[in-house]
């Protein structure tokens, strides 16, 4: 009798990641096999020795593109990825059918691109996509299958050899121009020209020293606090009044406000010492605070910097492993909408968690107008599932836990009413002074009992703390039991936070919300920028390399022109845009990066252009050397140049 063949399974699924697969295989029956590619399989040289024999001799050998031949990359398989590709050819051997089940993104498109191009499958293939990996999202994904979108892959392409053309000519200047082993970058470069133009409005700043007077009163055994706002009918100077870069007052305020030094504050003090003071103005306004949309991917990176402590990176890594367990939802994605599931999942938990009282009549809706480049991906991220798991129930621990419970609040306070407050502001003459101050109270907390969204700016954290005042009335009297002068200074511009940083990209179109922690953590890698405490500070490198390339190559650093690029690269990914014609405008154009990079190369003077001069210090010269970054001064007496290292963390 003839042995029984073991059973096969006869449909291959291939997913990016291991953990992905893993949760995935819980979903599918024994007639599925999932496997993982690890990422890209394919991608374009990393270095001369990738290249394929035949091209080494071409003269566009070095880019990986065939510029001369409708920009053809030319793509080969890593090393790492030689084994991946092996198994999995073998396993395609044993399948009647291929399911491609890759991200729904530019890249997961693109990832199912390349599989089908090497494994050249002659069983169907079929493409699958979600958002969510949950039983209920992959049986329907089962039900849905679609082609591989040509046009995603054709962007993603566009994007990935725009990206080699620009790194790959321009990095070269800077290794003649400034030091060898720099690089340059589409996004990148604009990145760290942020950072350098924020260092050097700090490098310029100039301090102003003004003085303050605040009053300690009570009323009704209510303690609360005034400050001076006028005095002789002149508004009294805050830091906004004053130039950054004189210290002076703006000369639209001269005459208008008073800058208070500390004479004048002890002469004040004389003046209004043991006055009565009485209420002259109360205004008192309800105002009703609605919650933030459910996170985005660039929402969610800034929160989870400013609450969590995260770079961008790791609240990737983290969301990545979240979505690959089933515990969120994709997160790369533009949309703020919600699927009426999720809805419905948010407002049971609301009603179970908090009461009817927070639940609004009717769901709120975030779809907006889709934002132009934004990423395919369908909704918010969100806790997955038609039944949103409570942070505490999911068996999480750590970052993880974290990050979820981050994902789980925004979601439920989006759905959630909104916070009642009741804002009052009083003004109170004593004598030819006027002083104010101002309260908050909390009426209702509506969507704050959830979720508080966080800030880069210390004052706007005030607006969720109460701040009780008595209750008041024009002609009442209050108590001053004291009266206390202070010194304020004005500050610089904030150096960039990852926040911050991610925030300003977003505002300016330069990258994709998908990218920005790449492109940051590409900066430091490359020392660019260094992180002191949370801020991003550009080393001397940096400061030089944007200096070159602002003054001999602006479009490459200006960011009106990189977001031109990204709406370009977006037309494409819409099929709008023939992304051939495209390339050759951007590459071969008159005023196209070659001809660009040619002709600047000439102009560039080889010593000024590794030396940059700073604010205040002009008669020192800091220069990039083969060793790093030291300083140089010519001495008055001797006219001789003297120099000297500087540390390697020295930063400007």
């Amino acid at each position: 009798m003839a042995k029984k063949t073991a059973d096969v399974s006869k449909k291959l699924v291939i997913v990016e990641s291991p953990t992905k697969a893993k949760t995935i295989r819980k979903f599918l029956g024994k007639d599925y096999t999932v496997e993982s590619c690890m990422g890209h399989i394919r991608d374009l040289p990393q270095s001369a020795k990738d290249i394929p024999e035949k091209f080494k001799k071409e003269s566009w050998a070095n880019l990986g593109v065939n510029v001369d031949d409708h920009f053809d990359p030319v793509y080969c398989i890593p090393k790492s990825k030689v084994r991946i590709v092996k198994a999995l050819k073998d396993k395609l051997k044993n399948a009647d059918e291929l399911i491609l089940a890759t991200d729904e993104d530019r890249e997961g498109e693109s990832i199912s691109w390349h599989l089908v191009e090497v494994l050249k499958p002659k069983v169907p293939t079929k493409r699958m996509v979600f958002h969510e990996i949950t039983k209920e999202a992959i049986n329907k994904a089962l039900d849905e299958f679609r082609e591989i979108d040509q046009d995603l892959v054709k962007a993603q392409e566009a994007r990935r050899i725009l990206d080699r053309l620009v790194g790959y000519t321009i990095s070269p200047l800077l290794w003649k121009k400034v030091a060898y082993g720099l690089s340059a970058g589409r996004v990148q470069s604009v990145a760290v020209k942020l950072i350098s133009e924020r260092e050097h409005e700090r490098i310029r700043f100039k301090k102003s020293n003004y003085w303050g007077l605040t009053g300690h009163c009570d009323k009704d055994k209510v303690n609360f606090e005034a400050r001076l706002f006028s005095f002789d009918g002149k508004r009294v100077a805050t830091g906004k009044d004053f130039d950054s870069e004189t210290g002076e007052l703006l000369e639209a305020k001269s005459g208008q406000v008073l800058h208070v030094l500390e004479d004048n504050a002890k002469d004040i003090i004389s003046k209004i010492k043991g006055k009565n003071w009485k209420v002259s103005e109360v205004d008192e306004k309800p105002v009703s605070r609605k919650p933030a949309p459910p996170f985005i991917t660039s929402t969610l990176q800034q929160e989870a910097n400013r609450k969590l402590g995260l770079s961008a990176r790791e609240a990737m890594q983290v969301a990545q492993k979240l979505y690959e367990q089933g515990f969120i939802t994709y997160m790369r994605t533009d949309s703020t909408n919600l699927s009426d599931q999720a809805i419905t999942a948010a407002r049971k938990c609301i009603k179970d968690l908090y009461g009817n009282s927070y639940l609004p009549a009717e769901p709120r809706n975030y779809t907006k107008k889709k934002v132009k480049g934004a990423q395919e991906a369908h909704e918010a991220i969100r806790p997955a599932g038609v039944e949103f798991i409570i942070p505490d129930e999911t068996g999480l621990s750590g970052t993880q836990l974290r990050l979820y419970d981050l994902i789980w609040k925004r979601t439920m306070a989006s759905q959630m009413v909104n916070a009642q407050q009741k804002q009052v502001s009083v003004k109170f003459e004593v004598a030819n002074a006027v002083f104010s101050a101002s309260g908050m109270t909390i009426e209702f907390p509506g969507f704050l009992k959830a979720y508080v969204e966080g800030s880069d700016d210390p004052d706007a954290t005030l607006q969720n703390r109460e701040v009780p005042l008595p209750k008041l009335k024009t002609g009442d009297a209050v108590n001053c039991s004291k009266l206390e002068s202070t010194e304020h200074e004005t500050k610089p511009p904030a150096r960039y936070t990852e926040a911050s940083l991610v925030q300003r990209m977003e505002k300016d179109g330069i990258g994709r919300p998908s990218t920005y922690a790449a492109i940051i953590s590409t900066i430091q890698d490359r020392g660019y920028v260094k992180k002191v405490g949370n801020a991003l500070v550009p080393t001397f490198t940096a400061l030089v390399v944007s200096k070159l390339l602002n003054q001999y190559l602006p479009n490459y650093v200006d960011v009106n022109f990189t977001s031109g690029m990204e709406n370009s690269l977006d037309d494409i990914a819409q099929g709008d845009l023939d992304f051939v014609k495209y390339l050759d405008r951007v590459y071969f154009g008159k005023e196209g990066l070659k001809n660009s990079v040619q002709e600047q190369e000439k102009n560039i003077d080889d010593e000024t252009s590794r030396s940059i001069s700073l604010h205040g210090l002009t008669n020192l010269s800091f220069r990039i050397g083969r060793y790093g970054a030291y300083v140089c001064k010519m001495q008055k007496d001797t006219g001789e140049e003297v120099c000297a290292s500087l540390p390697e963390n020295q930063l400007p």
